[in-house]
């Protein structure tokens, strides 16, 4: 599993969506707008009644923005463009009519705890703890605050985003309600997965419709507000801090 790429499978009226990048999974902007698309695309299948997130790979789930792409940027236009493939794929996932399942094998890192707090129902292992690092390297999670928050709470997202250099515990997701639950084993996880998305999959797809709808009614204002977040994390990833920060990764 060298290369990058966005994977979809049906099974079962069940849509499997899986990334993978070599840099542990994190995400660059084709990947970004590939993932953006696939769940689009998911959402208008008949054929899917549920969506299943999840990553390649083993102890990560998502490392969050490709440092690569970041040390790249040389410009607003750029920053802001990068940062936006975020905004596109949250708005994508709340928008989607179908109920989305986030599983979670491994660790996640700023927007990976984004993706999986925007997931309706995440469900991980006792290796996925997770990281709001961003602040640390001169930026900060705003793009993803949004879902964080009304996911884990305020405070829960204050403490992870002012202790940026601190892992968090699976145990720690759940207790604030980011995970419904954690496993022992990726096997346990995955039986898990299955039997809830079977489960749904046979339930009328109106009430699910409709249960979305209600998990995100007053979020519509996201279309607008995640892309200004991402204008502002675009202009701090060109401040003379960050760019010093990102050397390092070069």
């Amino acid at each position: 599993m060298s290369q990058a790429y966005v994977n979809q499978s049906i099974e079962n009226n069940i849509g499997y969506i899986t990334f993978f990048t070599p840099e542990h999974n994190a995400m660059p902007s084709p990947i970004l707008k590939q993932l953006e698309l696939a769940i689009k695309d998911a959402g208008k299948n008949d054929d899917i009644k549920v969506i299943v997130l999840k990553s390649g790979g083993e102890r990560t789930f998502c490392a969050g923005a490709s440092f690569t792409e970041l040390v790249a940027i040389n410009n607003l236009e750029e920053g802001k463009r990068f940062f936006s493939g975020f905004a596109n794929v949250i708005n994508a996932m709340r928008k989607c009519p179908k109920l989305i399942i986030g599983r979670v094998q491994g660790k996640a890192v700023g927007g990976g705890v984004g993706l999986a707090s925007v997931t309706d129902y995440c469900l991980a292992t006792k290796f996925a703890a997770i990281k709001l690092s961003e602040i640390s390297i001169g930026i900060g999670p705003f793009v993803i605050e949004p879902a964080v928050t009304r996911k884990m709470g305020q405070t829960a997202f204050s403490q992870m985003t002012i202790d940026a250099e601190s892992f968090f515990t699976a145990e720690y997701a759940k207790e604030k309600g980011l995970y419904a639950n954690v496993f022992d084993t990726v096997e346990a996880l995955d039986d898990a997965v299955d039997s809830l998305a079977a489960k749904l999959a046979s339930y009328n797809p109106e009430a699910l419709l409709e249960l979305k709808r209600v998990l995100w009614e007053d979020t519509n204002e996201w279309c607008v507000s995640l892309l200004e977040r991402a204008e502002i994390s675009g202009k701090l990833v060109l401040s003379d801090f960050t760019k010093e920060k990102l050397k390092s990764y070069k």
